[in-house]
């Protein structure tokens, strides 16, 4: 068996015309290409074998850029015979290969490409810049390839495994102006289901956090929206949908705190590097697991079945008709109950009330903007002085979680540096308390509207 890696150089830059094709550096685009490129090949064991490369500007700029300092020089070769753009020449100088491991190229496109359609029977249509295409075939000598011969094992692009690049062209909101209810409602959660379907490959993928960061944004506020519609109206239409919206929500919420935890870490231990090896080791093994149990989800019948059906409640008449009896007055009237609310519960704040007091209030803080965001033109301040306050209490949450996982680590590592690891949560328990007292400083909220 043989694994193929077919890598594309990053963007390049066409800056400077005066340039030959072969030295054309990378833009800046392409530079920040390399380090989503080089993770993602690194989790497919691109770089397990003999390392290939173009000696094109380019294509040698995005070697150096990609390569782990764990590939010895010994592997890496640079080939005049792959600046080429012609796939019947690549494919000869391939199968002239003596490796008995993976064979990784960075090349061109179109050889590259032409390449693996030439190998694969389902072969992949396009290869843009920093992509890369996995191909394994069948064969115990690389002179045995043959037309159809190798499996496409994985096709990975910037945009799907590094979210900055997947943003790049990505609507993020939808084209409401807060003065519509009745037309806004259904865009706004049109256009959540929308982002939702394309941020789930990135999330099944895993390879950049941001995904479900940004996936978790668009589910709960869909669900938060539609909720905000059943209690101004009292209609339980979405109630089925909000209640599959829920279980999705929470399916995501302890990868995304193992996430947090993990890019926190080296801030959090900066001063043992024994103890953040251990963190790290521990709740990266537990990440992995947690996403495993998630990709599983989302890749069930259930919830494909749970998003078409909520697609088809979004597309109905029947919520039409009721998002168009909602008026400014009844979201502002039911948005006063919530300030109400909030100003109630903040006042009974104490330093020593639970911490689930302060998470309950921080729900109700988001679902509150939420519903304002429906009428957006009328809640000016307020939203602005809410999505303010979210950062003390979503600071809260963080510290919160942090120290529920140091207390599962301890319990299932109870001989791992014990004094570092009390030293690092009474920290975190002091920094808790002070983003309390923040929090209790706050007051009530002003509710109203301008």
């Amino acid at each position: 068996m043989k694994d193929l890696y077919l890598i594309r150089h990053a963007k390049s830059s066409w800056a400077d015309d005066s340039l030959p094709d072969r030295a054309r550096p990378l833009s800046a685009r392409g530079q920040s290409q390399l380090a989503p490129l080089g993770r993602a090949l690194a989790r497919h064991g691109g770089f397990e074998g003999q390392m290939y490369a173009s000696p094109a500007t380019r294509a040698q700029a995005t070697l150096e850029g990609i390569l782990p300092a764990t590939v010895s020089p010994e592997r890496v070769h640079v080939c005049p015979e792959l600046y080429t753009f012609d796939f019947r020449r690549l494919a000869r100088w391939l199968m002239d290969r003596e490796d008995d491991g993976p064979v990784a190229v960075i090349g061109h496109n179109p050889a590259l490409l032409e390449l693996a359609q030439w190998l694969v029977k389902h072969p992949p249509t396009q290869l843009p810049t920093a992509s890369f295409v996995h191909i394994r075939a069948p064969v115990r000598h690389w002179r045995q390839l043959a037309k159809g011969k190798g499996k496409l094992e994985t096709l990975l692009t910037p945009s799907q495994f590094s979210y900055s690049h997947f943003a790049r062209k990505l609507k993020k909101r939808a084209a409401t102006d807060g003065t519509r209810p009745g037309r806004d409602i259904p865009v706004a959660l049109q256009h959540q289901l929308e982002l939702m379907h394309q941020l789930a490959p990135g999330v099944i993928i895993g390879l950049d956090d941001e995904f479900l960061h940004q996936y978790r944004i668009a589910i709960r506020r869909s669900r938060a929206i539609a909720e905000s519609v059943q209690e101004v109206t009292g209609n339980n239409l979405l109630a089925k949908p909000v209640k599959e919206l829920k279980r999705y929500a929470n399916a995501t919420s302890r990868l995304r705190d193992l996430h947090v935890f993990l890019q926190q870490l080296p801030t959090l231990s900066a001063a043992n590097d024994e103890l953040r090896t251990a963190l790290h080791t521990y709740f990266e093994k537990e990440a992995d697991n947690e996403q495993q149990r998630l990709v599983k989800k989302l890749t069930g019948k259930r919830y494909r079945k749970s998003l078409t059906d909520w697609q088809n409640r979004i597309e109905s008449g029947k919520l039409e008709k009721l998002a168009t009896s909602l008026s400014h007055k009844d979201i502002r009237k039911t948005a006063g109950r919530r300030i109400d609310e909030i100003n109630r519960r903040s006042a009974v704040l104490t330093c020593s009330s639970p911490d689930e007091d302060f998470h309950r209030l921080r729900k109700l803080l988001k679902r509150t903007r939420y519903l304002m965001e429906l009428d957006r033109a009328g809640w000016k301040k307020p939203l602005k002085v809410l999505k303010e306050r979210q950062k003390h209490y979503g600071r809260f949450q963080d510290l919160h979680v942090q120290i529920q996982l140091l207390e599962q680590f301890r319990s299932n590592a109870p001989d791992i540096l014990p004094a570092a690891l009390r030293t690092l949560e009474v920290r975190l328990e002091q920094q808790k308390a002070d983003v309390r007292n923040q929090i209790l400083a706050l007051g009530g909220l002003d509710g109203t509207p301008i």
